[in-house]
């Protein structure tokens, strides 16, 4: 199954089944390349600022940047490296893990779901299932001989800093410091190993059209020499520069289900605001270059499979009533990835 990977042989030309119509082009030139997206110290000394922080980010943009996240330097530089250094495996062994079964835990794969798309997206990725580590970890790669040991300690690492970040969450919004990470039970943690080799046309396609996570919260550790991540804000495309040692966060679905509300309330805004987008996770996207191939590593953080979700009984007011249904985040889940990224927003399947 080499040959479904597009990280195994360099690129000339764009094949046509990655061609997007003109219309689902980047447009790269567009793209605001100047702007900037909040940036927190998790440092920081004074714990109601950097609430506040927090919460602000999460209401302006669903994304920022955090410095200080207490996720060591060396550790950050050695995935990057390990993760570098499994895509340089030869074809063959990098066959070996490959599967286009969204359903497998361990999983090398190419675009995103390749049973469902007409269009391809360039991107290769790892998947991994994380938490419980000890049930996963005898599946991962052994190839790199260090890959277990260094992304096992990254994502004992990640998994603390995302319940640090939920407690900030859960106060900025007046609700007891543990209410997110208790309402959505023992979580599981997936990861995406992403790998954008250099692309001979990126006006003509993406790494990753434009989507919202599925999942709870995400962490992402961005390249720190090529940028490709971008954010909608206001209607326009800006892109998230790398910062030095920073990771980036991202709100993903189902904390805009369980909060929703609340930050409607927060910001005074009626019910129909939903429609333009304010109250739900942050539409993505990541673009490629034609210079330089390019890393990410994501790590999600996912409510129990049989928790309910909906949003805390204490945010539903009259004015400001539950806006989806109750479900279970494995019919979420399913249901997100028996699609393809292009079709409707997910969540709208699960209004009220």
């Amino acid at each position: 199954m080499a040959e479904q990977l597009i990280s195994t042989a360099d690129h000339d030309t764009l094949p046509g089944n990655y061609v997007r119509p003109e219309a689902q082009r980047p447009r790269l030139a567009e793209v605001v390349a100047d702007a900037s997206i909040p940036v927190v110290d998790l440092a920081n000394p004074d714990r109601a600022k950097l609430v506040s922080e927090v919460g602000a980010a999460c209401r302006s943009h669903g994304f920022f940047q955090v410095l200080n996240h207490g996720v060591p330097v060396e550790l950050i530089l050695s995935v990057l490296a390990v993760a570098h250094e499994f895509f340089r495996l030869p074809a063959e062994e990098k066959a070996k893990l490959y599967s286009d079964d969204p359903a497998k835990k361990i999983r090398l794969s190419t675009s995103f779901n390749v049973r469902k798309e007409t269009v391809h997206n360039w991107r290769d990725y790892l998947r991994l299932h994380c938490y419980p580590l000890d049930r996963y970890l005898p599946d991962w790669p052994s190839n790199p001989s260090s890959f277990r040991e260094i992304i096992s300690t990254y994502c004992t690492e990640v998994r603390e800093l995302g319940f640090r970040l939920y407690a900030a969450i859960s106060e900025s919004l007046g609700l007891e410091q543990d209410y997110i990470k208790k309402v959505l039970g023992e979580q599981e943690q997936h990861m995406a190993v992403n790998f954008y080799p250099k692309c001979p046309e990126p006006e003509l396609t993406y790494g990753l059209p434009a989507h919202t996570d599925p999942n709870a919260l995400t962490i992402l550790l961005m390249d720190q020499q090529v940028a490709g991540l971008q954010v909608l804000k206001e209607g326009r495309w800006i892109a998230v520069n790398p910062q030095p040692n920073a990771l980036v966060i991202n709100l993903g679905d189902q904390l805009q289900v369980l909060t929703c509300s609340r930050i409607c309330n927060l910001l005074k805004l009626p019910l129909q605001a939903l429609s333009n987008g304010r109250c739900k996770s942050v539409w993505h996207r990541a673009v490629v270059n034609s210079d330089r191939a390019r890393m990410s590593i994501a790590s999600f953080l996912c409510p129990c499979n049989d928790v309910l979700i909906g949003p805390a009984q204490k945010l539903i007011t009259d004015g400001s009533p539950a806006v989806y249904r109750n479900y279970t985040y494995d019919e979420y889940y399913k249901k997100f990835w028996s699609r393809n990224l292009d079709q409707e927003h997910c969540l709208e399947l699960f209004r009220t």
